[in-house]
């Protein structure tokens, strides 16, 4: 049996409807818990998204792994299970995951960046003059030069104690990374809305480095409260800077992380 546990990190991750929508959207036809207090994660002593953990017939924790990848030495122990169980049918050929956008493994060889809180309550590495003033629309500006992991904002934006939220068209977020993906967990501010926006490498658009929710020419639209793949950069991997412009105001943006 399997069974999945969705422990929100984000407050739009407690909408019941919204885990509807995305349990749809990867294809998962197993009953999903929602731990929205978490209760589930604790019990484990959990830190990570997502986890795995595998269960004998008896009970009894057997493997565990952390992270995307690793999808063959799963299915290996869940068939030396089924067979220390009793199970006489158990095939030994290993289904061929189709990890997409996200699902990829990370490039832990060249993942030099952590993931980044925009809230006031638990961002670091901000780098606009002046620093965060919280619940306040502020004109913000960007330094000449964004050091590594440290991120800015250009333009009218409000910092609230979770994400941050752009009040006028062609607001800026910036971001110096080393590493292949680059994600952002956005969405936007009215249900039902959408927001135009444009990504950029060192100044120039995307072009073959984008990633799955960005097309060739670095366009694309934030239409639903989730993680959205913006980079994904072929060989070699090296410090670039990053910067999304929102062209309609009324998106609020949660966190980076990479892979």
């Amino acid at each position: 049996m399997v069974i999945g546990v969705h422990t929100p990190e984000f407050r739009f991750e407690k909408n019941v409807d919204n885990v509807r929508t995305a349990v749809q959207a990867v294809r998962v036809d197993y009953p999903v818990a929602i731990d929205s207090d978490s209760a589930i994660w604790r019990a484990f002593g959990n830190q990570y998204w997502p986890a795995l953990y595998i269960v004998d017939a008896k009970g009894h924790m057997r493997h565990h792994q952390f992270g995307e990848g690793d999808y063959d030495r799963a299915e290996q122990v869940i068939q030396h299970l089924l067979t220390e169980a009793g199970s006489a049918r158990v095939s030994r050929e290993l289904v061929q995951a189709e990890a997409r956008g996200a699902e990829v493994a990370a490039d832990w060889e060249n993942l030099r960046s952590p993931e980044t809180s925009l809230g006031r309550d638990r961002t670091q590495g901000f780098a606009s003059s002046g620093g965060v003033i919280l619940g306040t629309s502020r004109h913000y500006t960007t330094p000449a030069t964004v050091p590594l992991n440290r991120w800015a904002l250009a333009g009218a934006w409000t910092v609230q104690t979770d994400a941050v939220v752009l009040d006028k068209a062609n607001g800026r977020l910036v971001y110096c990374f080393h590493a292949r993906d680059l994600h952002l967990v956005m969405g936007p501010v009215a249900s039902g809305s959408a927001v135009r926006f444009r990504v950029f490498l060192d100044g120039q658009p995307a072009g073959a480095a984008h990633g799955a929710d960005v097309d060739e020419q670095g366009s694309g639209t934030v239409t639903d409260q989730r993680l959205y793949q913006l980079i994904r950069q072929p060989p070699p991997i090296m410090d670039r800077q990053f910067e999304i412009e929102c062209l309609d105001p009324g998106v609020e943006a949660f966190a980076f992380t990479f892979g």
